[in-house]
């Protein structure tokens, strides 16, 4: 990557926020995906707000640069593995929860905030992102990314059912904004939910509007062995009818 470039991006983001060469770690050469090739991207770059990435992808699109974004890299497909070289966009220290309310069961976080802090901070107030694929480490933009599920999307659904809105940057660095704190909306095309599971081939994720609901009286985890897979799918289903 040409010199001039890397300087554009450290007067972007600053220069503690701009890695190249042998200061790249191993893990942002990879994800949890089995049998995926490890690839090297040829910078990092850790953006610190939404107008940065802005200026990142103008830029990149300008000298036709591939750029990655990448969360906290636990997903299972690859997805956030740097391919094509180029840039690695990792939103880690965009990691801000920005609002929760109560009134409306509603969190408003940044797309780097970790699944972990997202479920202390809402549980203080009463509520629950019921969101759970296994691996508190990952970020709210990664699962949105991925349309994740998890041990709770039987009951729940998956990552889908849970955003309002996003507030997402566009290839060309154009900002926009979708959806809000309604159920419903007759405003056009859901692109909010054409934005969930395009596993960063649209836009980055930037901020996320994020449904709750009340914080469940008690939690227990089970694990049951079944002979039959069957009987196992029956069992849920029957546990599932007496649940309501």
């Amino acid at each position: 990557m040409e010199k001039e470039v890397l300087d554009k991006l450290r007067k972007i983001v600053g220069v503690e926020n701009v890695i190249v060469g042998e200061g790249i770690g191993e893990e942002y050469t990879h994800d949890e995906a089995l049998g995926v090739k490890h690839c090297l991207p040829e910078v990092v770059v850790k953006p610190g707000k939404t107008e940065e990435i802005s200026s990142i992808l103008r830029l990149a699109n300008k000298e036709r640069i591939p750029v990655t974004p990448r969360g906290g890299g636990t997903n299972l497909c690859g997805g956030c593995v740097p391919h094509l070289g180029g840039i690695l966009l990792s939103l880690e220290r965009m990691n801000k929860i920005l609002e929760i309310d109560e009134e409306n069961h509603v969190a408003v976080v940044e797309a780097g905030v970790v699944l972990s802090s997202l479920y202390r901070a809402v549980e203080e107030h009463g509520l629950c992102y019921p969101i759970y694929p296994g691996e508190e480490t990952a970020t709210v933009g990664g699962n949105i990314a991925t349309n994740a599920g998890g041990m709770m999307a039987v009951k729940y659904g998956v990552t889908r059912h849970f955003v309002l809105g996003l507030e997402v940057v566009l290839p060309t660095g154009e900002v926009i904004k979708t959806g809000g704190k309604y159920v419903k909306a007759s405003t056009g095309y859901d692109l909010t939910q054409l934005l969930i599971g395009s596993e960063g081939t649209l836009a980055i994720i930037t901020k996320a509007i994020l449904k709750l609901i009340p914080r469940p009286k008690t939690r227990l985890t089970l694990f049951v062995a079944f002979k039959d897979l069957g009987k196992g799918v029956k069992t849920v289903l029957a546990i599932l009818r007496r649940a309501h």
